[in-house]
């Protein structure tokens, strides 16, 4: 088909036209809004460089769950900020941890909701790292029994599917044996399979205050210039027990997402990271971007490389605004 008989600007004339042959659609369905709760009550801390963000109490938290659920957000992953910390992050897996308190609310109060749990040490130990430490190394097998024991903690707790980001060997594995043998086998493993050291998690590390101490994560989360490599640790957590697979950050691993999705065929999870989320906010706040439109792209890119599940800041303002659009 060529010029004139074909001409492709036919369809893009008027919105009701663009919106019915639209090859991807974006939905409040996709999305999942992370949270950060901490120990108190009343608590609601914005997080500087993340606006419109907040650590919260159990009590806050809880309502803000019930106002996503009312505007059709229907999941969200939590991040616990403890009260103490030791160099085993003990808090992880207490059974009365922060996360399990909130967990429990969530549940009595909106039962209905999805709540998905970030099984990892980093915002629970000292030192900041993902893992039990030998001198400044991080312990790969001596680690995967403590995750295991959290997100054994989780499941008690009553999340619906717990997602390990701590990026150790072999944890997918651990994990699941860990929940059959507890009878939790229909609880889902949401793993952070290709995460990688990147710059852009910068505003996370003060929301969850969970920055190290010293050195950086560079020894066990992915190196940025490696594509082939996050194929084979999908792979690994497939073949571990994975339900559903991620990859992070979203934007700049757009490729990433599109290659695991054509490979595998699998439920693909991407994160929208809090340094995408923060420097739209940054450029919107000095008048440079139009944040609602930027942020819709943004989203729409993400699902459009081959995310079904979509972790982002935005997750409450987008419901609006798709809203809004009808």
């Amino acid at each position: 088909m060529n010029f004139p008989q074909y001409r492709p600007r036919r369809l893009r004339q008027n919105a009701l036209l663009r919106s019915m042959v639209a090859e991807t659609r974006l939905c409040v369905d996709d999305l999942v809004m992370p949270l950060f709760v901490r120990p108190g009550t009343g608590l609601r801390h914005e997080i500087t460089s993340m606006p419109g963000n907040f650590q919260l109490s159990v009590d806050e938290l809880v309502r803000e769950i019930a106002e996503l659920h009312a505007v059709g957000v229907r999941a969200a992953i939590l991040f616990g900020i403890p009260d103490g910390k030791d160099a085993a992050g003990t808090q992880a897996y207490h059974n009365n941890g922060i996360v399990q308190q909130a967990i429990r609310a969530i549940k009595k109060q909106v039962p209905e909701f999805i709540v998905i749990t970030d099984v990892c040490l980093c915002e629970y130990t000292d030192h900041g790292h993902c893992g039990v430490l030998s001198g400044e190394r991080v312990e790969n097998d001596a680690t995967l029994e403590l995750l295991a024991k959290m997100a054994l903690s989780h499941a008690n707790a009553g999340a619906d599917v717990v997602a390990p980001s701590d990026m150790m060997d072999g944890r997918v594995q651990k994990i699941r044996s860990v929940l059959d043998a507890h009878s939790f086998q229909h609880v889902p493993i949401m793993a952070y399979s290709a995460k990688y050291a990147s710059a852009f998690y910068g505003p996370f590390r003060e929301a969850a205050e969970s920055a190290p101490k010293f050195g950086d994560r560079r020894s066990y989360q992915m190196d940025a210039h490696n594509g082939d490599e996050a194929i084979r640790e999908v792979r690994l957590d497939i073949a571990e027990g994975a339900d559903i697979v991620m990859v992070k950050p979203a934007l700049a691993y757009l490729d990433i997402i599109r290659r695991v999705r054509d490979e595998f065929g699998y439920p693909v999870a991407a994160y929208n990271v809090s340094g995408e989320f923060s420097m739209v906010k940054a450029a919107a706040a000095n008048g440079w971007l139009n944040e609602r439109a930027v942020a819709l792209e943004i989203l729409t890119s993400i699902k459009r490389a081959g995310a079904n599940i979509i972790l982002t800041y935005w997750a409450k303002d987008a419901a609006g605004w798709l809203g809004d659009s009808g």
